[in-house]
């Protein structure tokens, strides 16, 4: 194993495969490395939302994924008493990033296709049946050890998991969020006996005898994740003896065959430091969270699709590597404040005093008036509050800009379809109302997308674009935050937003400043 890379990417697990497949897609000369030679055969994350589906539509992966996925079932809450005490579900129709909000998937066959997309990009080399030993960095790069040679990349990323080697190799320490718990995690598949037994929707049992979760799966794959109790063996339990002694509940032996169980210790863990020097880590190498919110993966992808495009731009002559130093400040902070929230619902199912535990029923039920409302699951997932964000604080700064259906050239489209995932400038605007410097702006950093609500069909020129869009998505959105434009980052989170012509030229010019 020799030569030179843009980018060294450590593990092939989601995280690094989107990694890699990000960078290859954008002519980024990239090497992707992993112990392993095989994705593993079972399913460890369980959920995936509509950003991540987005991230899979623009890799040209959205069809490969979709048939492995299913809409997420509605959680509910069920208190000491049995009680319904909180209910989760997704939004309706239309949907704002154009894809199902909230989805369980079976994580194998999904791996795979992404492996197999990876594998196929001519900017890409993959190795496989190698461990990372350690990396030395210079002014000029960095030298990446393996246990079969070195090879030399400007940049190296690593996604290697938990126990992360290449984390510890530059020194990076984890700071604890304080949640420690001893969980069993079991997966199995259900015959039609079994399924007849077991509930409509996804449940959160939260009892203080046995907190626990029950998660509809793709198909007939259904998962219970179970609190253990003091003084339970967590070796013992995760045989299949141990594993069906607490399904027993709810299935047995003659219900469905085990497909996977392990014993866990959830944790709450953000590492302090995210960049040291060309060394960058990402997805579980950089955080842990419980996993009742289904965002371990999202978390890891979130990470890597920040990360890729600042490297694709510094490597590429368009922003300085101070940019880099934003990966940490977005990602960090954003992570931290999401598991801050996966933590409060943990406390909710977690507490296992029975006197408070009441007091807890009680209180929800009283915070809803006496009837519990669904909350759609997608609120719990916070903005971008620092980091390359236009100043001022304006409301829809830092949020997912949505991906609306529009008429295209050949017929209805979602606007990532036509528009690509560059920096784009949004607006409902009609042109005669936009400054005649912005397409000249516009053609510095990205697209000048035009979308007003009398829009004449659609039209495309060199850095422009007009549509009309179809379901009202776009203008809801602007509607809801108080603007008439939004600059848009190839990440899909919003730089800024203005009210005019010239507060988005204005806007435009001050980040045109930034990136140089």
């Amino acid at each position: 194993m020799n030569g030179d890379y843009d980018v060294v990417v450590v593990g092939f697990g989601p995280s690094g495969a989107v990694a890699a497949a990000l960078l290859g897609q954008a002519g980024v000369r990239t090497l992707v490395v992993d112990r392993t030679d095989e994705v593993y055969p079972k399913p460890r994350a369980i959920a995936l939302d509509h950003e991540i589906m987005r991230v899979f539509q623009n890799l040209g992966l959205a069809g490969a994924v979709s048939p492995h996925c299913e809409p997420f079932t509605p959680s509910e809450y069920y208190g000491a008493d049995g009680r319904l005490i909180k209910r989760l579900a997704t939004v309706e129709p239309p949907y704002p990033l154009g894809h199902t909000p909230s989805m369980v998937f079976t994580q194998p066959p999904v791996e795979a296709a992404l492996r197999r997309h990876v594998q196929a990009l001519p900017a890409v080399d993959v190795v496989l049946g190698r461990r990372f030993t350690g990396v030395e960095q210079d002014a000029e790069g960095a030298t990446v050890h393996f246990d079969a040679g070195a090879v030399r990349a400007r940049y190296v990323i690593g996604c290697d998991g938990a126990s992360s080697a290449v984390r510890d190799a530059v020194g990076i320490t984890l700071e604890d969020l304080e949640f420690d718990e001893p969980w069993l995690v079991v997966d199995a598949q259900v015959n039609e006996k079994g399924l007849a037994r077991l509930p409509a929707t996804s449940v959160q049992y939260c009892e203080p005898a046995r907190p626990c979760t029950y998660v509809i799966g793709p198909g007939n794959h259904r998962r219970w994740e179970i609190s253990l109790l003091p003084g339970e063996d967590p070796a013992y339990m995760a045989t299949e003896e141990g594993a069906w002694s607490v399904l027993r509940r709810w299935i047995g032996p003659d219900d469905a065959a085990l497909w996977r169980q392990a014993s866990y210790r959830f944790h709450a863990l953000v590492a302090r430091e995210w960049r040291v020097g060309r060394v960058f880590i990402a997805g579980d190498a950089a955080h842990q969270q419980p996993p009742f919110l289904g965002q371990g993966m999202c978390q890891g992808v979130r990470d890597v699709v920040n990360l890729t495009w600042k490297l694709r731009a510094v490597l590429g002559g368009e922003a300085p590597d101070s940019l880099l130093d934003t990966y940490t400040v977005e990602r960090r902070e954003h992570v931290r404040r999401l598991t801050t929230r996966i933590k409060e619902i943990g406390a909710v199912i977690c507490e296992r005093d029975p006197a408070r535990a009441q007091a807890r029923d009680l209180a929800l039920i009283d915070a809803a008036g006496g009837a519990i409302r669904t909350v759609p699951r997608q609120d719990i997932i916070p903005p971008l509050v620092e980091g390359l964000l236009a100043s001022g604080g304006r409301a829809g700064t830092g949020t997912l800009f949505p991906q609306p259906r529009v008429n295209g050239p050949a017929g209805p489209a979602l606007l990532d379809e036509l528009a690509g995932t560059g920096w784009r400038i949004v607006t409902d605007l009609r042109t005669a109302q936009l400054p005649s410097g912005l397409l000249a702006l516009a053609e510095r950093i990205g697209m000048l997308i035009s979308m007003p609500s009398d829009a004449a069909g659609f039209s495309s020129g060199p850095h422009r674009m007009q549509a009309d869009e179809l379901d009202g998505v776009l203008a809801r959105w602007f509607a809801r935050h108080g603007c008439h434009a939004a600059v848009v980052r190839p990440d899909h989170y919003v730089y800024g937003v203005a009210d005019d012509g010239q507060g988005l030229y204005d806007l435009v010019a001050g980040l045109t400043d930034t990136l140089q």
